[in-house]
């Protein structure tokens, strides 16, 4: 069995909690994680968006996602295909977001690369337009 089966279905369900409550659902997040993650974002930590630095721990992760969820509604997260290979799902979609201060809003097309092993995320890359988010967020 290929490492990316064990957590194919887990993954999938969620995503789609993850869009169903509009971001709400961080723990199932978290209980993807393994202890030790490398978890990154295209931004990392720049354009107004500091959350999204390289995070090593689920307790890390959860600061992300507060950050990203404290700052934007999210209006949709829709994944199309997921693409996979030995340790790793790719999930090619799609994500809106509204920044809550700014009221300005963006749609981007996603790509989340998730990398597991003992059925845990030991590695996630998401890149998405930076300079869209960048430009919602912006003062």
């Amino acid at each position: 069995m290929a490492e990316w089966e064990a957590g194919m279905e887990p993954l999938k369900a969620a995503y789609r909690e993850w869009h169903a409550t509009k971001g709400k659902s961080i723990d199932t997040w978290l209980r993807l994680l393994a202890n030790q993650v490398d978890f990154r974002s295209l931004a990392n930590g720049g354009l107004g968006i500091p959350w999204t630095k390289t995070r090593k721990s689920p307790m890390e992760v959860r600061e992300y996602l507060l950050g990203l969820t404290s700052d934007f509604e999210m209006q949709h997260y829709t994944i199309d295909r997921y693409v996979c290979e030995g340790d790793t799902i790719v999930a090619l979609g799609s994500t809106a977001w509204r920044h809550k201060r700014t009221g300005r809003g963006f749609d981007t097309p996603k790509v989340d690369v998730w990398r597991f092993k003992d059925g845990k995320v030991i590695s996630y890359f998401e890149f998405y337009d930076t300079a869209a988010v960048g430009a919602t967020a912006a003062s």
